[in-house]
């Protein structure tokens, strides 16, 4: 026999390399093969919900690093809260309607404009399942759990009709009005927009200063007096209407360069700054007046003979840039509209759609792109004298998210929510709900308090139609009957029977409108904005499926949705209920590339799922999920992965050792009580415990990272770089059946069954294989239950000594490094330390009860008082002074240890009494027939 064979080297079938591409893959046929979802499930029966509703991605495309992120946070979320006491159903969701996906056919050939409607919706559904069925494999190659055969989608048809009813009660409260009013229009996708659907970026654009003739001044100003204008859209001068000032603000009329003939009207603390812009010489300030003298001041149109402008006292002029005399012109903007219906003016809209404009704007302007009209505009100013200055003016400007191009502020007739009516109600909801981070709060309360009525209406196809009728004399028909009828039909048929079937086949049998005398109606051609879609999830989804709670107990997406699908959500929960559709928020951060910019296909920076569980599997994913700070931005790259692989390597190897070495423990007979248990290992229990129960404490506040560094540090510190390493003289080298070895072991096993259980939420695959090789009752690991948290009358004393101790072990640690370093030793277990204590430092030895020289993996150990330290000792100041010097003895070819007992048994001249005396207990025959090496 070799003496290898004497030691109890484990054997495992949990290999050092996970081969997670494949195996992955492997493990969730299984999983799907055992119901394993719905078998949770079944067990959480009766137990308290928690209910984290998801909100829908968009169905377009295969998913990106930061869906990765999203949904694994969520199943991080949702697989602890099932394995700890709660019922945790997850039903993943999907936004299946809007202009992408119209987009999308588009690029494919199809045009709208010259099929039927219902057959293009009906492209667009079939594109939309599509693109569902391809993200939901991805998320399922994530590995996280759901009803991913039972998905909510806002195409379905009771979807649809949970969507109506609360377009009804929107209605049933007077919160519906059909307006012209300037919404986001994006010519680009020939719609208006929501808020939500709007970006902003630095652009430059045209800045004209220019004069418009005083034709009435009221008694204040003289008729050759001009009005300094100032605008960054001379495209839309041909909508103005009037000029906004400031009524507490001083302006000045002034001359320059003396002409007297010419007077102009400027700020008064802008004269100076303008006149050095224009060139003037020699300005002379005639009078000053106040603003509010100059209401009602009418100045003649640049380019329109017949149009006057009305000067108006206004609160958004500003003295930042500018003249503080605004062009005005309120088809154009809300402040303009704001103002222009104060003062009676007309909403004049000179563009088209598709951002051309038309006829209306002049002939010089007819059918000319919104910007290149720019040009004509300053050109006409110039060839009329009345353009003081051009200049360009670099400032943020709105975008349609979608198709990264600019918008314009454009008046069209949509049909708006008003969030006036209820915004105190919406805003008092919030102080119910509990955000995550805390400055979430604020962010929502204050784009709730500052955002305007909702743009409801969309002028495309592919979404959801506004349940609206019109009479015969053009009132709207938005009542309870007709809206609860639309949505029993939308329930049995889906919303393409809109399109299928005339306005009077979609109005209940024998309905009579007082405006309608001869029974004929037209009904709404307009459909609803997305936002809308998704908004009423909690009334499509939670109130509709009997196993949701109503609200529910958490919303998680990016921070983005602050202004999007936390908002809508918000604002038709509190019409429906007067209550938030959830009791919490978490928000994420976007996902960054390596260098923190944005990610963007057209940088090549983006990071693609597939690849990385490719190369390294969806573990490595997972496990980057919870090493990032997701509370803000997060950075991703492949090396960034790179280095994930790594801790995961760690955690794997470590987890191959402790199962490596309980191949053969038993836990039913095998197991130590904790009594009986050495000391070291009662140790290592009480930590376990203390790290199981700060881990689920982070676990239940959502402290993702923080999760991952303990992990780190207790399988780095406590584990490999400590009880591991002594393990090795236990478990390789006391008898298989010791008690030593045993204690160890039990406590080896429970850290696995912890951990498996711990790590579950992050790591399935992983926690599933190991769970498979260990002895326990439930088939997987998702079955079980978070590990409980145990306390034991003796842990404070420990926890000190064994503090103490490490302490002390950390000054060995570096004299033996140096002593390596020296060259005086090799391996410490090729040293002889002297350790010379305090009293107190004596009394903590003693207290440990274990073989402090195993402990400090040295092969002899002296201790003596520390007032017996030689000059030479390396002093700590702590009450600790240590040498080093070479142990004397000879090498035990077994335990590797340096003794003077070595072959003190004539039977095994190669080994140390310990390892002689196991031997010969456990392998008796050797003592006649010899050990090789």
């Amino acid at each position: 026999m070799r003496i290898k064979e004497t030691l109890n080297l484990g054997k495992t079938e949990f290999p050092m390399r996970g081969n997670l591409p494949v195996k992955e893959l492997e493990r969730q046929n299984v999983w799907a093969e055992n119901k394993v979802y719905e078998q949770r499930q079944k067990l959480n029966e009766g137990k308290p919900t928690f209910v984290l509703h998801d909100g829908p991605p968009y169905a377009n495309g295969n998913i990106h690093i930061g869906h990765a992120l999203n949904k694994i946070t969520k199943d991080v979320i949702v697989r602890y809260k099932s394995m700890s006491g709660y019922r945790a159903p997850y039903v993943p969701g999907w936004d299946t309607h809007g202009l992408p996906i119209e987009q999308q056919l588009t690029k494919m050939g199809y045009d709208r404009k010259k099929m039927n409607t219902s057959e293009f919706r009906d492209l667009c559904r079939k594109y939309a399942l599509e693109q569902v069925d391809k993200q939901r494999e991805d998320f399922k190659r994530l590995g996280v759990a759901g009803e991913w055969d039972n998905p909510y989608l806002t195409l379905q048809k009771e979807y649809e009709a949970a969507q109506i009813r609360v377009f009804g009660q929107f209605a049933k409260k007077n919160l519906l009005y059909r307006g012209k009013k300037p919404v986001y229009w994006s010519w680009s996708s020939e719609s208006a927009l929501a808020e939500a659907e709007v970006d902003y970026k630095d652009v430059v654009s045209p800045s004209a200063f220019y004069g418009e003739r005083v034709v009435d001044g009221k008694g204040v100003l003289d008729t050759d007096t001009y009005m300094v204008v100032w605008t960054t859209t001379p495209w839309t001068i041909p909508g103005s209407e009037g000029i906004t000032i400031d009524a507490k603000f001083d302006y000045a009329i002034v001359t320059h360069d003396g002409d007297d003939t010419n007077k102009y009207v400027l700020a008064a603390e802008l004269v100076d700054s303008c006149a050095e812009l224009f060139e003037w010489s020699d300005v002379k300030t005639i009078k000053v007046v106040k603003g509010k003298e100059l209401d009602n001041v009418t100045a003649q149109h640049p380019f329109l003979a017949d149009k006057q402008m009305v000067t108006m006292l206004g609160d958004f002029v500003t003295t930042d840039a500018g003249t503080g005399l605004v062009h005005t012109a309120p088809g154009f903007g809300e402040d303009d509209y704001n103002i222009g219906r104060k003062y009676g003016l007309a909403v004049f809209v000179p563009v088209d759609d598709r951002g051309y404009l038309t006829a209306e704007a002049g002939p010089d302007f007819e059918g000319v792109f919104y910007e290149d009209a720019n040009q004509i505009a300053l050109d006409k100013l110039k060839d009329a004298g009345l353009l003081l200055k051009y200049m360009p003016y670099e400032h943020s400007y709105p975008f349609d998210w979608r198709t990264k191009k600019p918008i314009i502020f454009r008046a069209t007739d949509q049909w708006f929510a008003s969030v006036d009516k209820i915004r105190d109600e919406i805003l008092a909801a919030i102080d119910d709900v509990k955000f995550t981070p805390d400055w979430g709060k604020v962010r929502l309360h204050n784009m709730i308090r500052d955002r305007g009525d909702w743009v409801i209406s969309r002028q495309r196809v592919w979404g959801v139609p506004l349940p609206v009728f019109y009479a015969e004399d053009g009132t709207p028909i938005i009542e309870e009957k007709t809206i609860n009828h639309v949505a029993d039909l939308f329930g049995e048929f889906g919303s393409n029977v809109w399109f299928d079937r005339d306005a009077k086949d979609l109005l209940p049998d024998g309905y009579t409108n007082e405006h309608s005398p001869n029974g004929i109606f037209k009904k709404e051609t307009d459909i609803m904005d997305v936002w809308f879609d998704s908004g009423t999830s909690h009334q499509g989804v939670l109130a509709e499926r009997d196993y949701l709670t109503y609200p529910s107990d958490m919303y998680m997406e990016g921070s983005d949705q602050y202004r999007g699908w936390f908002n809508s959500s918000l604002i038709t929960s509190v019409v429906v209920s007067g209550k938030a559709p959830y009791k919490s928020i978490l928000s994420q951060g976007f996902t960054l590339d390596g260098e923190g910019r944005k990610m963007s296909k057209s940088i090549g920076n983006t990071i693609e799922p597939s690849k990385v569980i490719k190369q390294m599997g969806a573990e490595i994913i997972r496990l980057w999920v919870m090493s990032v700070d997701s509370s803000a931005d997060v950075r991703v790259s492949m090396e960034i992965m790179k280095q994930v692989s790594e801790s995961y390597r760690k955690i794997r190897n470590t987890m191959r050792f402790l199962m490596a070495n309980t191949t053969d423990f038993d836990p039913k007979k095998d197991t130590v009580e904790y009594d009986d248990l050495e000391s070291i290992d009662q140790y290592m229990l009480v930590r376990l415990n203390a790290f199981v129960e700060e881990i689920r404490a982070h676990y239940e506040n959502n402290e993702f990272l923080d999760i991952y560094k303990k992990l780190m540090n207790f399988v780095t510190t406590e584990l490999s770089a400590f009880y591991m390493n002594v393990a090795k003289d236990v478990v390789y080298i006391d008898a298989e059946d010791s008690k030593t070895r045993r204690s160890m072991q039990t406590v080896f096993y429970k850290i696995l069954v912890s951990f498996s259980q711990l790590l579950t939420p992050v790591l399935p695959h992983t926690t599933e294989e190991i769970w498979a090789l260990l002895k326990e009752d439930e088939e997987f690991v998702q079955l079980s239950e978070m590990p409980e948290v145990t306390h034991y009358d003796n842990e404070a004393e420990l926890i000190e000594a064994w503090g103490s101790f490490m302490n002390l072990r950390g000054h060995v640690l570096k004299v033996l490094e140096e002593a390596r370093d020296a060259k005086e030793i090799g391996k410490s277990l090729e040293a002889h330390l002297d350790l010379y204590v305090s009293e107190s430092n004596k009394k903590m030895l003693e207290a440990l009860n274990a073989n402090v020289c195993q402990m400090l993996e040295v092969s002899d150990l002296h201790v003596a008082s520390i007032d017996e330290a030689p000059a030479s000792a390396t002093d700590f100041n702590d009450g600790v002074a240590l040498t080093v010097t070479p142990a004397e003895g000879d090498v035990c070819q077994r335990c590797r240890m340096t003794t003077k007992d070595v072959g003190t048994d004539d039977a095994y001249p190669e080994l140390c009494a310990r390892c002689a005396s196991i031997v010969r207990a456990e392998y008796p025959e050797t003592v006649t027939e010899g050990l090789e090496k």
